[in-house]
């Protein structure tokens, strides 16, 4: 279970990092571009993902650039969710986004709908309608449940464009290392284009901010997937404890250490997305 701590660990740093950019004067998006980095490098170091299927007729570069350029563009969205509306609410819709995975499942993957996802579908839902609620004292405007709409249903399309890499072969090994090295060069043109037309200024304090958020991101990714391999016969078991356990972390963590506000609601939702993710997890196969 020491991996699952680890992977959960990992996961809620990410938000903590993020949160803390504003207040420390760290540029995201340079963040994002050197987090990239550091995932892929450690990608090809510890994974060593085999690069044949890559290289196979009918390789499916069309989804592994819809990926590449998904990740970057969610890491941003999701800074931008945990500024606006606090990392206990951004984190409860990025794991809910299983919602979404689950509908596709049944619509696109002919998956079953049984009577326990579909409990843990609509609890799930409801739990989203009250995650988006803004709390009182938290500051007025619409942008932050914008921003947890595209959080809930980014990752979800992630988890979508992986599913259908899979179905084509490709390991998820292979797929999320280029995945990586492609958003790398991707986010630094777009640093180029901000230095040479908005006068940005690269820093090396922006850069060592990013490297620490790739070698989390790749962490939370690694030690799930150790998880899975220690625990081979407990899937359901891993995947509930990872959700539910990022969800009431970053409830701790948001709420203690940050006093980002949770109205009656919130607190109910949060309940709600934990019944839900415990339902799904434990359906029969």
């Amino acid at each position: 279970m020491h991996f699952l701590l680890l992977s959960v660990t990992c996961s809620v740093l990410v938000s903590v990092l993020l949160k803390l950019a504003p207040r420390r004067g760290w540029d995201v998006g340079q963040m994002v571009t050197w987090n990239y980095l550091a995932a892929a490098l450690l990608s090809a170091w510890l994974l060593k993902p085999p690069a044949a299927a890559l290289h196979q007729p009918g390789a499916p570069w069309g989804a592994l650039l819809v990926l590449a350029a998904l990740l970057p563009t969610l890491f941003l969205v999701l800074a931008a969710a945990v500024r606006h509306a606090g990392i206990v609410r951004t984190d409860v819709a990025q794991r809910l986004s299983l919602l979404l995975s689950l509908a596709a499942a049944f619509v696109f993957f002919g998956e079953r709908a049984g009577a326990m996802k579909l409990a843990g579908l609509g609890l799930g839902l409801l739990a989203v309608l009250g995650i988006l609620a803004r709390p009182a004292a938290a500051p007025s405007g619409s942008r932050g449940w914008l921003l947890l709409l595209a959080v809930w249903a980014g990752f979800a399309v992630v988890d979508v464009v992986l599913k259908r890499l899979a179905m084509a072969g490709t390991p998820a090994s292979a797929a999320l290392l280029v995945a990586f090295v492609l958003a790398f060069f991707g986010m630094s043109a777009w640093q180029l284009w901000r230095m040479l037309a908005q006068g940005m200024r690269p820093g090396l304090r922006h850069a060592a901010a990013g490297l620490a958020l790739g070698l989390l991101n790749f962490g939370n990714i690694v030690f799930y997937v150790r998880a899975h391999q220690a625990l081979p016969d407990s899937p359901a078991t891993v995947f509930a404890t990872m959700n539910i356990g990022v969800v009431v972390a970053g409830t701790l963590v948001g709420v203690l250490a940050f006093g980002e506000p949770t109205s009656r609601l919130n607190r109910a939702a949060i309940a709600l997305a934990i019944a839900a993710i415990a339902l799904i997890a434990l359906a029969p196969r």
